[in-house]
C-alpha cells in the first residue's frame, strides 16, 4: 500500500525497533498487493520471522481490494509465485517456521501435493 514515499511496510520496518517488532510475510498476499516475496526477504533481511506459503492460480486477476475467493489458491509450484526462490532466501536468512496455507475448496487433495511439491526442491 503507498504511503509517503514508499509503502506502508517501508514505513513500519524504517520506524518501528527491530526489538520490538518482527514480520510474518504471506507470501501470497504479497504477490497479490504487487510486492516481490524474494525481493523484500533480501531487502529486509532479519525483520523476518516466519511465512505462510500460498500459491495463487496463473492469470488470477489482482485489485486493490485485497480479495481473492480460496478457488484462485494452487498448489504450491503450480501457481504465479516463484516458491523455489522464496525458500532459498528465507533459508539464507535462517527462517525456522513456514505454514503451508490453503483456502481452497480442496485442501485434502491439494496440501499432500504442495508437501511433496516442497519436499522435492533443493534449496
Amino acid at each position: 500500500m503507498p504511503h509517503r514515499e514508499g509503502t506502508l511496510l517501508d514505513y513500519m520496518i524504517q520506524n518501528f525497533h527491530p526489538d520490538y517488532v518482527s514480520l510474518q510475510m504471506d507470501v501470497m498476499w504479497t504477490h497479490f498487493g504487487g510486492g516481490n516475496p524474494a525481493h523484500l526477504l533480501r531487502k529486509d533481511g532479519k525483520r523476518w520471522v516466519s511465512l505462510h506459503l500460498k500459491d495463487l492460480k496463473k492469470g488470477t486477476l489482482k485489485d486493490n481490494t485485497g480479495l481473492t475467493p480460496g478457488e484462485n489458491d494452487a498448489v504450491l509450484g503450480t501457481g504465479e509465485l516463484d516458491i523455489h526462490g522464496i525458500l532459498v532466501e528465507a533459508n539464507k536468512l535462517g527462517i525456522k517456521y513456514m505454514f503451508i496455507e490453503d483456502e481452497s475448496p480442496d485442501p485434502l487433495h491439494q496440501v499432500p501435493r504442495s508437501i511433496a511439491y516442497l519436499k522435492s526442491l533443493k534449496y
